[in-house]
């Protein structure tokens, strides 16, 4: 940060930090089916095949995972993926969802893992 700086400003900034780094600890391993992810090795496997997925993409997909059956809004996601200093639109969510469901879902138009929760935010079903 660059003085002169709000208080308020940096108190949320070490909020972030906290928070991500409460998170950062060791991550369980999950399917989606035939979909295996493995948070501490960093990888994606469908039917043992490694699935190429970005950096955004699966620190988006670990989210969903830490938070099985949540409900996380696009606000949530942009402020835990792409981070506190982000000014992005929430729509951005929207098409890495997209892309994300194309990879891991059998058929990415009806998705069973990665659902849509109108007006509220996306959420994972194991």
């Amino acid at each position: 940060m660059t003085k002169p700086f709000v208080v308020t400003e940096l108190s949320a900034r070490i909020a972030a930090l906290l928070r991500r780094a409460r998170s950062a600890g060791p991550s369980a391993s999950f399917s989606l089916g035939e979909v295996e992810v493995v948070p501490d090795e960093g990888t994606v496997r469908r039917a043992g095949e490694d699935v190429h997925c970005t950096r955004t993409e699966f620190r988006l997909l670990c989210e969903l995972g830490a938070n099985p059956g949540k409900v996380l809004s696009r606000e949530h996601l942009l402020d835990r993926v792409w981070g506190y200093d982000y000014f992005g639109d929430g729509r951005l969510v929207d098409v890495h969802i997209r892309r994300l469901r194309t990879k891991v879902e059998d058929d990415p138009a009806n998705p069973r893992h990665i659902l849509t929760v109108r007006g509220m935010g996306y959420k994972l079903v194991l």
